[in-house]
């Protein structure tokens, strides 16, 4: 529509005809899919499960609950919802509720066609305002969501409290002609989630019994947390009932995905005041921590895993070199394994502990997932490790176990020059041969990673001994670590 209209005559002369949002989101989202157009960018891996559902429930006109764990994209997927209306839509101007030109539903919208006509003022709402959003929490009322009596406004305009006038309008009715999203459902109370039946079934509202009917148009999204149904509330079934489609949402399947969305999310890649080199083993090293995460016998499994906590583990990862290439003033550096250590602090924020997790202590679980995780894509590149050997059994990794034990001890500081870094691992012989059997293909910047990786693999397999010194880790033979301590 032309947004130079001013006056409902001219909007009518335009041909412009009333349409419900419902049916607005489903003639744009037909519109995409005939053209073959993406309708949620920036959403990945849910591109054969959840969307499909999401795009029939639009199709179907239907209200939503998306149910999943957290940061499964719910809230993100509402937002984008926006993108499938029209750019603008023309209201009544002045008016609180975004009242449809030709079909007012407020008082304020009725008197003012019934009194210009087609002189009645028409301004235009881009579709970026029409989004709104509610966390619930308990403290919710319905005066918040529907409205309420206002008595000041009685007494200001000299009405009764039987005049429509002198009503509030909560988000609700504000959010008319709008999509409206609930988060975290469960969390509203039982009463309040009552309130919402008629709004949900009619498309009225009712204000403390007063005698009105406001069919508000509306798109509502809800989201819930699986946990919620048992640890904090529920939703009440009626209103379970009225909700047209209820959509599972999952995480990464696999960790291409997980690696897509971390790249998009996380802040600061490419603003960094050194150049970071970043190996894609560590870029699977950041993903597969979450997924053990999901398998732990310390984490709660009904808590879940955010994938804010991969984000967030990654931006503290490059955080980390970058502070170390900042104290020794180099241009340039690449990801070490003491940077890796350094997103202990962004996972210990986003896991819940069961009980033995407690026990143990946030900080021991975050680094016993790296390990895990470690263990894991180690199997991936190289043979798997033989706890017990028959004798005079040889494998791949005697000859740099032997160098351990003649050379009794090796240390890598964690601010080391590049230089220095790089040298004390070229010194390792056998790791060179190791590489360039299993791992051959790996570039000569990603090896020094994948070398050190090697050892922390051997260290969480009981092959080496590992310990912190002051400023650095050591890395021993088993039996020589065990004379030293004699």
């Amino acid at each position: 529509m032309d947004t130079t209209i001013k006056t409902l005559g001219e909007l009518i002369k335009a041909g412009y005809t009333s349409k419900s949002i419902k049916a607005e989101l489903r003639d744009n989202l037909i519109v995409n899919i005939k053209e073959n157009k993406n309708s949620f960018e920036g959403i990945h891996g849910y591109e054969h499960t959840v969307i499909p559902q999401l795009e029939r429930a639009i199709l179907s006109q239907h209200n939503i609950n998306l149910l999943g764990l957290r940061g499964q994209a719910k809230t993100r997927l509402a937002r984008l919802m926006v993108q499938l209306l029209d750019e603008y839509i023309p209201f009544i101007e002045g008016s609180e509720i975004h009242d449809d030109p030709l079909q007012p539903i407020s008082s304020f919208g009725r008197e003012t066609l019934a009194r210009l006509g087609d002189k009645t003022p028409i301004a235009w709402l881009h579709r970026e305002e029409r989004f709104f959003e509610k966390l619930a929490t308990p403290d919710v009322t319905i005066s918040d969501l529907i409205g309420d009596i206002d008595p000041i406004k009685a007494a200001t305009l000299k009405l009764s409290y039987a005049d429509e006038k002198v009503l509030h309008y909560g988000m609700i009715p504000r959010a008319n002609r709008c999509i409206f999203v609930i988060n975290e459902l469960p969390d509203l109370q039982a009463r309040i989630q009552v309130a919402l039946f008629n709004i949900l079934e009619e498309g009225d509202i009712q204000i403390r019994g007063f005698q009105l009917r406001m069919p508000v148009d509306l798109q509502f999204v809800f989201t819930a947390n699986p946990e919620d149904y048992t640890n904090r509330g529920s939703i009440v079934t009626p209103l379970k009932d009225r909700i047209g489609s209820q959509i599972l949402t999952h995480y990464p399947e696999n960790l291409e995905v997980a690696k897509t969305i971390t790249a998009q999310e996380a802040a600061l890649q490419n603003s960094r005041l050194c150049a970071i080199h970043i190996p894609e083993l560590v870029k699977d090293l950041v993903e597969r921590i979450g997924f053990e995460a999901r398998n732990s016998e310390y984490v709660d499994a009904k808590s879940g895993i955010s994938a804010r906590m991969s984000i967030t583990a990654y931006e503290n990862l490059l955080s980390s070199a970058e502070y170390r290439a900042l104290g020794s003033n180099e241009k340039s550096t690449s990801i070490r394994f003491s940077d890796v250590i350094g997103m202990v602090p962004s996972i210990i924020g986003k896991i819940e502990l069961v009980y033995e997790g407690e026990q143990e202590g946030a900080a021991f679980v975050a680094e016993k997932l790296i390990g895990e995780a470690v263990k894991t894509l180690f199997l991936e590149k190289f043979p798997k490790i033989s706890k017990l050997k028959k004798e005079n059994q040889k494998d791949a990794y005697d000859p740099l176990l032997d160098w351990f034990f003649e050379e009794t001890t090796f240390e890598l500081f964690d601010n080391g020059s590049e230089i220095e870094y790089k040298s004390a691992l070229d010194d390792i012989a056998p790791l060179d041969e190791l590489i360039q059997t299993y791992a051959k293909e790996t570039s000569k910047e990603d090896s020094y990673f994948l070398k050190e990786f090697v050892l922390w693999a051997l260290v969480e397999f009981q092959k080496l001994n590992k310990e912190r010194v002051e400023e650095g880790y050591s890395f021993r033979d088993q039996y020589g670590a065990l004379f030293s301590d004699l």
